[in-house]
C-alpha cells in the first residue's frame, strides 16, 4: 500500500512540474516582454488600447496610425488640472528625455478628456510648454470617449456648468508600441528613471 501511495505521490509531483513547465514555455514563453514587465492586466495586454481617431494640437484629423508611429507614452489628462496632469506630463517629458540620452527616441502623447475647454490652441500652448515632440490630441466629446474607452481609463467632470470646473480620471501613463500595440502601464509613483528603463527594455525586447 505505502508502494501505491508513494508511486501517487510521484505522479503528483511530476504533473506539477510539467504542468510548471508548460506555464514557463506555453504561457509565459510566448510573452517576450515578461523580463519587462512589474504589472498584471486582466484580460491580457490586448484587452487595453486600439484605434481612435482625434484631432492633434495643429487641427488636423489624425489616428492612432498616424500617432504611434514610434513608441509612445500615451497620457488622459487635462490642461486645466492644477496639479496632477502637469506633473505627470512633466515625469513623462523627464523619461523620454532620459530615453533620447540612452538612444532611443519616445514620444509623449497627452490626450485631453476635457475637449470643452482644451481645443487645438489650448494644447499647443500646453504640449509646447511641457516637451517639443510632444503630441496634444482632443477631438468631439464622442471621439474622446471612445479613445478613453479603449484604454480603460475614467474620468468624469465634476459642476461642468462652472467654468472653472475639475475632472476626476484616471492617473496612469500607457507604454504603446507601434508594432505591438498597449504593452505596459506605469502608476505616478514610478520615477522617471525608473519608466526610461523598463521603456528601453521593451524596446530592446521587440
Amino acid at each position: 500500500m505505502s508502494k501505491l501511495y508513494a508511486g501517487s505521490a510521484v505522479a503528483v509531483v511530476l504533473a506539477l512540474i510539467a504542468g510548471s513547465l508548460w506555464y514557463v514555455m506555453g504561457g509565459r514563453g510566448d510573452d517576450r516582454f515578461a523580463e519587462c514587465r512589474t504589472s498584471a492586466v486582466a484580460g491580457g495586454a490586448g484587452a487595453i488600447g486600439g484605434p481612435f481617431t482625434l484631432v492633434d494640437q495643429t487641427g488636423a484629423t489624425v489616428t492612432d496610425r498616424d500617432v504611434i508611429t514610434k513608441p509612445s507614452l500615451v497620457y488622459f489628462g487635462y490642461t486645466f488640472c492644477p496639479d496632477v496632469c502637469p506633473m505627470d506630463a512633466a515625469r513623462n517629458a523627464e523619461a523620454v528625455d532620459i530615453l533620447e540620452e540612452m538612444g532611443y527616441e519616445v514620444t509623449p502623447v497627452f490626450i485631453s478628456i476635457d475637449p470643452k475647454r482644451d481645443t487645438p490652441e489650448v494644447l499647443a500652448n500646453f504640449a509646447g510648454n511641457i516637451h517639443p515632440r510632444m503630441i496634444g490630441l482632443t477631438g468631439t466629446e464622442e471621439q474622446v470617449k471612445a479613445a478613453s474607452l479603449a484604454y480603460r481609463t475614467y474620468y468624469k467632470a465634476q459642476e461642468p456648468a462652472d467654468d472653472y470646473y475639475l475632472v476626476d480620471h484616471s492617473t496612469f501613463t500607457y507604454l504603446v508600441l507601434p508594432q505591438t500595440g498597449f504593452a505596459e502601464f506605469f502608476k505616478r509613483e514610478t520615477t522617471p528613471d525608473q519608466m526610461a528603463q523598463q521603456v528601453a527594455c521593451f524596446i530592446d525586447a521587440s
